[in-house]
């Protein structure tokens, strides 16, 4: 068994261990899943506030998450039988400890299920991959107006970095960062 499959194994476990007799299961996103995580993504961004910034579509879930060379990942969480949450992260790596870590990039349980311990369950199957393959690191943002989940995750031992600011280029900025570089290969 591959220490990927033990993780979901042991993650789909510790919910039970919480829940006992819970129908809870967390499971490695499938192909098949590509619709349900895009509809995943949508109603997070809507409870954000940011549905109007997604513009990813089903086939780029699809492609990304399930393509040829895959750099982005998954878990579902399922509640008797229904799709109720998932996590998506990748590996990012600190040059200061010079090992791989996981980085999530979202999570998100429907509000129906929420209370469940879901997004505990998903949170502790990625604390147990990050042991399982020796990642020193396991790493998220929240919002700063997001005080529930930030309650919930200093719950669960997670620290705030405050001291770390979030950084984004991206349409126009990133366009003109871009062609700076350009510029300045040019006068090489």
């Amino acid at each position: 068994m591959s220490a990927f499959a033990t993780c979901v194994r042991i993650g789909s476990m510790a919910a039970d261990m919480d829940h006992p007799g819970s129908p809870l299961s967390i499971r490695t996103a499938r192909p098949e899943d590509a619709a349900a995580i895009h509809a995943l993504i949508c109603e997070l961004a809507d409870y954000e506030k940011l549905l109007h910034e997604v513009d990813a579509t089903v086939d780029d879930i699809a492609r990304d998450l399930f393509g040829a060379n895959p750099r982005v990942f998954a878990e579902i969480a399922v509640w008797d039988g229904e799709v109720a949450g998932f996590s998506l992260w990748f590996h990012n790596y600190s040059t200061f400890r010079g090992r791989h870590g996981i980085y999530l990039e979202d999570l998100f349980v429907r509000p129906r299920f929420r209370g469940k311990g879901i997004g505990k369950a998903l949170l502790a199957n990625l604390a147990q991959r990050c042991v399982e393959e020796k990642l020193p690191r396991f790493q998220w943002s929240v919002l700063d107006w997001n005080a529930p989940s930030i309650a919930f995750y200093e719950s669960l031992g997670a620290k705030m970095t405050p001291e770390w600011l979030g950084c984004r280029v991206e349409g126009e900025a990133l366009g003109k960062l871009a062609n700076a570089g350009r510029e300045r290969a040019k006068s090489c």
